[in-house]
Parts: structure tokens; sequence; C-alpha cells
């Protein structure tokens, strides 16, 4: 049986090599710029984490290859390994959001004191984007910078909102749109609430963060110490999983990967925070 299975074990892993190889060679291809200054969508984002993560992931299956002759576990092990940002870091994209979170509300703050001087929000709005928080700076000064090539301030905060692409984000950027077609009185105090929203907001998000790291990580021992005894196993007394080298042995090994894989999936499913939608919307395509 090990026969039969050494041909479908040779073409995988010469799948997998090739595959690594030709993405390897494609990163080490100079290319030239386009030219246009697109921002990166979240699932162009992703590809580009998995492409990073990729050639660990081939090692990983290779490495579980070698050491248990099982094309499955293989296959899953490569694949955990390549998404595993995708299954359990979360982490980063949490932060960057309680940072923005904390950046709209200092930047909200500071501009409600600039307001208060009897300054209009085309002066108000370059002027505090220089102190803006790194996690809105750059959008910000996008911004300022529309302001200062005539561009009317509510289609630059059309952009802005779509640069920002944060329900958070919205709320603000609503009630300056607002103001800048109305010009009516109140906008201090307006200010002064959405910043006190945004405080809240912020609170709350980092509690909820705090909670559910317990989860991930409960979740990452579970699958480390599960692997750890497959492998063990594996090389220390090959004779007790010797049934699953044969053909069947590994169609029982498929449906108990995909028992485990979701289990993670649900767990993960806790431990992950849903993003509220954008309400803040504009027809068509906004020009950059």
């Amino acid at each position: 049986m090990n026969g039969d299975l050494s041909v479908p074990l040779i073409i995988v892993a010469g799948a997998i090599i090739g595959g690594g190889l030709a993405l390897l060679g494609y990163a080490l291809i100079p290319h030239e710029p386009s030219g246009v200054v697109k921002r990166p969508t979240r699932l162009l984002e992703q590809i580009r984490t998995q492409g990073r993560l990729l050639p660990l992931g081939i090692l990983a299956g290779l490495g579980v290859l070698v050491v248990t002759r099982w094309v499955v576990t293989a296959i899953a092990v490569g694949l955990l390994v390549t998404f595993w940002s995708r299954l359990f870091g979360g982490t980063r994209r949490e932060k960057d959001g309680v940072a923005k979170i904390e950046g709209l509300a200092a930047w909200t703050e500071s501009l409600r004191d600039t307001v208060a001087g009897a300054v209009g929000l085309e002066q108000a709005i370059p002027a505090t984007a220089y102190a803006a928080a790194p996690a809105i700076q750059s959008s910000l000064m996008t911004m300022a910078d529309r302001l200062r090539v005539r561009v009317p301030l509510p289609d630059a905060l059309e952009r802005f909102a779509e640069d920002m692409d944060d329900a958070s984000a919205d709320l603000i950027i609503a009630a300056l749109i607002l103001n800048s077609k109305l010009r009516g009185p109140g906008l201090r105090d307006v200010l002064s609430s959405l910043a006190r929203s945004a405080r809240a907001e912020l609170e709350m998000r980092q509690r909820i963060n705090a909670g559910r790291r317990s989860t991930q990580r409960s979740v990452q021992i579970i699958i480390t110490v599960t692997l750890a005894f497959v492998l063990g196993l594996a090389v220390f007394n090959p004779t007790y999983l010797a049934p699953y080298r044969t053909a069947v042995g590994q169609l029982v090994m498929v449906l108990i990967i995909a028992l485990f894989g979701a289990g993670i999936m649900w767990l993960r499913r806790l431990s992950r925070f849903e993003q509220p939608e954008r309400f803040l919307l504009f027809r068509g395509e906004v020009a950059r």
C-alpha cells in the first residue's frame, strides 16, 4: 500500500514545490509602478499576507509529509500555516481599529477647540491635520491638500470618508458635511458630543478585545497541543498510527480533519469582532 501512495506523494510534493518556486520568481522580478496610487483593498491585503506565509506553509507541509507520509495531514498543516494570520492573526487588525478610533476622538477634540476660535472648517482641518495621530494623519493630510487646490469642502469630506472606510469616522464626517452645506451654529457642541461618543466606543472596543484574546489563545493552545501529540505518536509510536497510512485511513483522516477544522472555525467566530457597517456611502466611484 505504501508503494501505491508513493506516486501521489511525489505529485503533491512536486506541485507544492513548483508553485512555491513560481511565486518566489514572480516576487523577485522588479515591476514598474503604474503611476496610479490606489488604496489596497482588504482582499489584496489578505492575499499579500497569505503570500508571505506561503513558503512557511510549504515547508511545514513537506515536513509533516516526510515524518508521517500522510498526504491529507500534510496538506491540512500546510493550509493551516499559510492561513494562520487569517485564522488567528486578527490582533493587528483590532489594534489598527482601536488606534483609528482613538485618533478620530483626539482629532475631533482638536477640531472642536480650533473651531471655537472663530475659524472656519476650511482653515481648521489643515491646521489640525499636522498634529493628528499616525493612524489617520495620512488621510487628513490628503484632505488638507485637496482643500488647498480648491476642492469644495463637501467633496473633500466625502473623499476623506472613502479613505477612512470606517463606520466611526462616518458619524463624524457626516456632521461635518452637514455643517459645510448648511453653515449653521452649534458645530462646537456637536463635535464635543461626537468626541465623547468616540471615547466611549474606544473604551468598549478595548474591553471587548481584552476579553476575546483569551479565546484566541485557547484556540492556539488546542491546535498546538493536538499537532504536537499527533507528530509525537508518528515519531515515537508509528505502529499505533499505521492504519492511517492506508487509503481508507486517509479518508478517515479527511473526516477527522474536517470536524476538527469546523470546531476551530466555530471558536474563531466566537473571538472575532464584527465590524459595524458603514452608512455614509456615495453614489458612483469617488474620484481620487
